[in-house]
C-alpha cells in the first residue's frame, strides 16, 4: 500500500515533511507555495489516522511515523533526505533519525516537541487529552500556543482544518507518544546540520524551551526567533520562516 503523501516539486533536494499533531500532509499553511520547485522535492507525509490516511489503522506512535517515513522514502526512491518537522513532527523527525542516520542530510524542526517529551503538569494535561473530544480544547491550544495574537475566526479555522484532517481516536492516541516520551538517548550523535524554527509568541515551544531543550541536548544546532509568529510561522510569517529553512537547505544543493 501506497504511503498518503503530496509530493511539491522536482528537484534534487529532497526533503521529508512530517506533520504536528493539529496538521496532516496539507497542513502547512503557505510553505508549499513558497518551494523552489526546480530546486527542491518535498514530500509531506500523512501519518495513520491524518488526511488522506484518515481511515488507516495502526498503533499511532513515534516508531509507526519513522517506519511510514523511511517506508515513504523508499517508494520515491530517494536513498537520502533532510527531514523538516513541526510540533510533534519535530520529535517524529528525531526518532526517524535515531532509527536510520546515515539517511538523513538536515534536520529541521518547527516549533519542535523535543526527543524528551513535554513534563505536563496536571492541568496542562487534561487540556491536551481532552482536546481529542473537544474542540473548545482545540481552540484554546491553538490561541494559547500563538500568544492570543489571532482574531477567532483565525483560530477556529485552524480548529476546523485539525477536526476535518484527523480522526478523534487516532488524535487522542498520538498524545503519549509525542507528549510523554523520552528516547533522547537513543539519538546518535548529530553530525548534519540542525536548525531550530521558533516563533517568539509560544509560549510551549518557543525560544526558551527549544533553549532549556534542544540545545543542551545538541548544543550545535542553530536557533532562528521569528518575532511575529507563534506556535505556527509558516501560516503567521510564511515569507521569514521560508528564508530560515533554506538557510538549511540551500547548503544542500
Amino acid at each position: 500500500m501506497t504511503v498518503g503523501h503530496v509530493v511539491v516539486g522536482s528537484g534534487p533536494v529532497h526533503v521529508l515533511a512530517l506533520h504536528g499533531w493539529f496538521g496532516s500532509a496539507k497542513g502547512w499553511g503557505d510553505l508549499p507555495l513558497l518551494i523552489d520547485q526546480d530546486r527542491y522535492t518535498f514530500a509531506f507525509l500523512d501519518y495513520r489516522g491524518y488526511g488522506s490516511r484518515q481511515d488507516e489503522t495502526g498503533d499511532y506512535d513515534l516508531a509507526e511515523i519513522s517506519v511510514d517515513a523511511r517506508r515513504l522514502a523508499d517508494e520515491l526512491g530517494w536513498d537520502r533526505y533532510a527531514l523538516l518537522g513541526h510540533s510533534m513532527g519535530g520529535t517524529a523527525m528525531m526518532r526517524t533519525f535515531a532509527d536510520a542516520p546515515e539517511r538523513v542530510t538536515a534536520l529541521v524542526g518547527v516549533s519542535p516537541v523535543p526527543p524528551t517529551g513535554i513534563p505536563f503538569d496536571a492541568e496542562s494535561w487534561a487540556l491536551f487529552d481532552g482536546a481529542a473530544a473537544s474542540d473548545d480544547n482545540r481552540a484554546a491550544i491553538i490561541a494559547f500556543t500563538t500568544g492570543n495574537a489571532h482574531p477567532k475566526e483565525w483560530v477556529q479555522e485552524m480548529v476546523r482544518f485539525s477536526v476535518a484532517n484527523s480522526r478523534r481516536e487516532a488524535f487522542a492516541a498520538y498524545l503519549p507518544s509525542w507528549g510523554t516520551t523520552d528516547f533522547h538517548d537513543e539519538v546518535p550523535t548529530v553530525d548534519v546540520p540542525l536548525r531550530l524554527i521558533a516563533g517568539a509568541r509560544d509560549p510551549a515551544l518557543g525560544p526558551q524551551t527549544c533553549e532549556a531543550t534542544w540545545l543542551q541536548l545538541f548544543p550545535d544546532a542553530q536557533l532562528d526567533v521569528i518575532e511575529d509568529a507563534g506556535h505556527y510561522p509558516m501560516y503567521e510569517s510564511p515569507g521569514e520562516f521560508m528564508a530560515d529553512l533554506n538557510r538549511t537547505l540551500d547548503a544542500l544543493d
